[in-house]
């Protein structure tokens, strides 16, 4: 016995190893039976990580799983993902591994198919991405029993965790499965069988923009009869949910050569009106275990026909409830009197003629109506539209009746009377002739809060009026913090703008008494630094959807400190782009007028701006303004009045505000009137310092004009010149935004104040000419406008005053010197040619006269020498005393 077992012991060892080790021995004959049946079947790019094959997974069966297959196309949808699946496993007979070409197909029991993703897709020329099956040349005849590849003789198929996405370009269709959980049970090999499956998933489906279904759940539970030979597949016992709304189905699906044959019913097995709220998505639904209802609501339809490239089945599906009522058991409103009568129908099987009916859907909450009525037709083409609604709604009684979480709270009274009619073609192309508009909407103490705005929007009363062709803003009273609006107006294409992608166009005249900016603001934005340097991520931008002119008047804006009064103009917005013409304004005792772009289409939005100031207060105004103090931060030390025109674009901050480093233009200034009051200001001080004779205090600036220029931070002013008393000051340079400087004064400073050496100097000349001298006289000015450093040449330019009024006394004292010498010697000469007795004492009288004079008055201490060679001596001293030579003693 022990034996026995040891053999069966040993024996079921060797088929574990035998099990376990084969795979390894057929690993490679397996990766090439795949690829060889993909290169051969397969019009497109497949990869795969790796093939396994295992004996013990499936065992008596072999399993072969594919990791990471991915399918890729080729033109015309080169490197778009058809298909892309975690694991493919399938499962079949050992003796399937070791058929070759020549014998049968392979024969797979079992498909497990994880985390795929599959992609279909039609493009506008009505191309399909999943035709990628290569023709088989090799085999002409009918009988497939032959055909090289996999044959399915499968009892058993999962699909998990899997999803699914249906495009047609064509159409402007969408289906997208997501969570799909799919398994199926049953034979398909044979005459006829059975096969029971369910189903499980979340469907989207739109057309032309707007979503029928959004991400619903559907589940369904099916058994089907097979009968293979015939391709006819009958549905038995079947039950499906659209969310929690229960349908039971019953019919076939039979395959025909150019299509498929149809012929289903179905409809809900109850009746009761909680069955309609089953429809409701549960994100919106919430728990419907404690509403109570009452009344009827019913939902049945057939689908019957063929479906082939030209036809559909036809359609009869209605949804019917009569008189019924809901209430949430924790919610204080009864929603009552609801009536839903609508019917999709189709009774021609072309797509064009399939057409919605909603006669009514009607309901009452507490004594507020709402009727409406619609006629929906050419679903697929150019669709026509026919509505109509009468009644009145509390907005804030929605969350008060139906458990609906709402990301912001609504309140007011809408009252509507309206009917339109029209295509969506007149819509697209702005064909309002088309567009056929009667009624009237109104709202009244609506109010709207949201986390993009500060404060929540009050609308006191708005009303808009639908004639044939246009639609008017009669009324629009609101407020929002300080700010309080009244528009007027006209929409152009209210119903392009709600049902398609069209931009919302009008002209609108907005008045205010009071519009503070920092209202409509995103909270905390108005706090962003002026001088940042880097956008942040939630500036604000121009809605691109806006496309229109508005015409606005303002008593007074509030804009960061600024106050402006009796703000007119007119704006143009569009693409996001905001236009503003001939805006004017009073601030700082002056007007204001602009124009220029706002553009904050790109990713850091910018502006370009030409700004007119006229007699604005210059203390105010560059102590008001952060830009003006940037371009000429001495002026905010200037009293009086300003006009100057300003040409400036550059980059702006969150809160529109612009970052200084990155603005660049040009400006022109003229001051009408200009007192410094310098008493704060390091920089005169310092210059005052420097040159004693200057007192700002008393400069007067009036009629002054200057020019700048301005890039990349850093302010480049044209020299200009002032005067103050007789001196003449040329002003140039150059400073940054960050307040450091580099200016040049260049002062013509006439000699007389330049201190008591050089006013001796000219009181000696004494001559009216020299109190016409000046010197220029540079101040360099330095560091930055807190901590100014002024350097002049002051010393070095009295220095040369000083040589120059020495020149001139020298050449003066020479040039009396010479006159007074020629009178001299004419005497001597005359003298000479008198008596020839030269002892007399009278004889030299005149030169001594000559020489005393030009010595100051000064007589010789011996007047009683008379010889010849002292007068000499005496005429030679004073000739060197004219050049600069001292006079030797006697």
């Amino acid at each position: 016995m022990k034996k026995k077992l040891k053999i069966i012991g040993i024996s079921f060892l060797i088929l574990l190893l035998l099990l376990i080790a084969s795979p390894f021995i057929f690993q490679s004959q397996i990766k090439d039976m795949v690829k060889n049946f993909i290169n051969n079947n397969v019009n497109a790019k497949v990869e795969f990580n790796d093939v396994d094959l295992s004996f013990i997974r499936s065992f008596p069966q072999a399993n072969v799983t594919l990791d990471n297959l991915v399918i890729t196309n080729f033109e015309p949808f080169k490197n778009d993902t058809l298909a892309s699946v975690k694991q493919l496993s399938l499962d079949m007979s050992v003796k399937e591994l070791f058929k070759t070409a020549s014998e049968d197909p392979i024969i797979v029991n079992s498909i497990n198919v994880d985390d795929a993703l599959i992609n279909l897709k039609t493009n506008k020329d009505g191309q399909i991405n999943w035709d990628i099956a290569k023709e088989n040349t090799n085999n002409t005849s009918s009988d497939t029993s032959n055909n090289d590849g996999f044959a399915f003789d499968i009892e058993n198929y999962s699909i998990n965790n899997s999803a699914f996405n249906y495009i047609d370009e064509s159409a402007n269709t969408l289906i997208k499965v997501t969570n799909i959980n799919h398994t199926g049970n049953g034979i398909f090999s044979g005459g006829t069988s059975q096969l029971d499956t369910k189903t499980e998933a979340n469907v989207t489906f739109s057309l032309d923009s707007t979503e029928y279904l959004s991400n619903n759940l559907i589940k369904l539970d099916a058994l089907i009869d097979l009968d293979i030979p015939n391709q006819t597949y009958t549905f038995k016992d079947n039950k499906g949910f659209v969310n929690d709304l229960p349908l039971q189905f019953k019919g076939y699906v039979k395959q025909l050569e150019d299509g498929q044959e149809i012929d289903i019913s179905f409809e809900n097995p109850g009746s009761s009106f909680k069955e309609f709220l089953a429809v409701i998505p549960k994100t919106y639904a919430k728990n419907l275990d404690n509403v109570n209802t009452t009344g009827n609501f019913k939902v049945n339809g057939i689908i019957k026909g063929k479906v082939t490239e030209e036809t559909i089945p036809t359609l009869d599906i209605n949804i019917l409830s009569d008189n019924a009522s809901f209430k949430f058991a924790d919610l204080p409103k009864r929603v009552e009197n609801i009536n839903i009568n609508a019917q999709i129908k189709n009774e021609t099987g072309l797509v064009d003629d399939t057409y919605v009916n909603l006669n009514a859907l009607n309901f009452k909450i507490d004594q507020d109506v709402f009727k409406s009525s619609a006629t929906i037709k050419n679903l697929t083409t150019n669709m026509l539209v026919n509505a109509n609604i009468d009644g009145v709604l509390n907005l804030a009684n929605i969350t008060k009746a139906y458990p609906i979480e709402l990301e912001n709270e609504l309140k007011g009274i809408l009252k509507a009377k309206l009917n339109t009619s029209f295509d969506m073609n007149a819509i697209e192309t702005n064909a309002y002739e088309r567009i056929k508009n009667n009624g009237m909407v109104s709202v009244s103490g609506f109010e709207f809060s949201s986390a993009d705005i500060v404060n929540p929007i009050n609308i006191s009363n708005a009303e808009v009026n639908f004639n044939p062709g246009t639609i008017k803003l009669d009324k629009f009273n609101a407020t929002t913090g300080q700010s309080d609006l009244n528009a007027t107006g006209t929409i152009n294409n209210l119903l392009g703008f709600l049902l398609s992608n069209k931009k919302l166009k009008g002209n609108f005249n907005v008045n205010s008494n009071k519009f503070v900016v920092s209202d409509f603001m995103i909270e905390g934005g108005s706090e962003a630094p002026v001088n940042q340097s880097t956008e942040p991520d939630t500036a604000l931008k121009i809605p691109e959807f806006l496309d229109c002119n508005v015409t606005a008047n303002a008593t007074t804006v509030v804009y960061d400190n600024l106050t402006l009064k009796d703000v007119k103009g007119s704006l143009n917005i569009t693409d996001g782009k905001a236009q503003l013409n001939n805006m004017t304004s009073s601030i700082f005792d002056g007007n204001l007028s602009l124009n220029g772009l706002v553009d904050t289409t790109k990713e850091q939005s910018t502006f370009k701006m030409q700004l007119g100031a006229s007699n604005f207060n210059i203390s105010e105004s560059f102590n008001g303004l952060d830009m003006l103090q940037a371009l000429a931060p001495i002026a905010k030390a200037l009293e009086g009045k300003l006009n100057s025109s300003i040409d400036i674009s550059g980059t702006l901050g969150q809160d529109f505000t612009p970052i200084l480093n990155t603005i660049s233009g040009d400006a022109f200034a003229e001051l009408l009137t200009g007192e410094f009051k310098p008493k704060n200001e390091q920089l005169f001080t310092a210059l005052e310092n420097k040159l004693s004779f200057l007192d700002f205090s008393k400069l007067n600036l009036k009629d002054l004009t200057a020019k700048l220029s301005f890039n990349n931070g850093q302010v480049n002013v044209q020299p200009f010149d002032i005067k103050y008393k007789d001196i003449k000051m040329t002003i140039g340079g150059s400073h940054s935004f960050s307040n450091t400087m580099n200016y040049q004064v260049v002062i013509d400073v006439p000699a007389k104040y330049l201190g008591s050496d050089v006013n001796a100097l000219i009181n000696k000349i004494n001559d009216p000419a020299v109190n016409n001298i000046t010197i220029p006289v540079t101040a360099s000015v330095s560091g930055n406008t807190t901590k100014p450093q002024v350097s002049t040449d002051l010393t070095s330019g009295v220095k040369t005053l000083t040589q120059q009024l020495v020149e001139i006394q020298k050449q003066k004292l020479i040039n009396q010197g010479k006159g007074k010498l020629n009178d001299a010697i004419g005497n001597i000469l005359n003298n000479n040619n008198q008596s020839s007795d030269s002892t007399s004492t009278t004889t030299n009288n005149p030169v001594k006269d000559v020489i005393g004079g030009l010595l100051g008055g000064n007589k010789p201490k011996d007047s009683t020498k008379t010889d010849s060679t002292k007068t000499k001596n005496n005429v030679k001293d004073v000739l060197g005393g004219l050049f600069g030579k001292k006079k030797k003693s006697d």
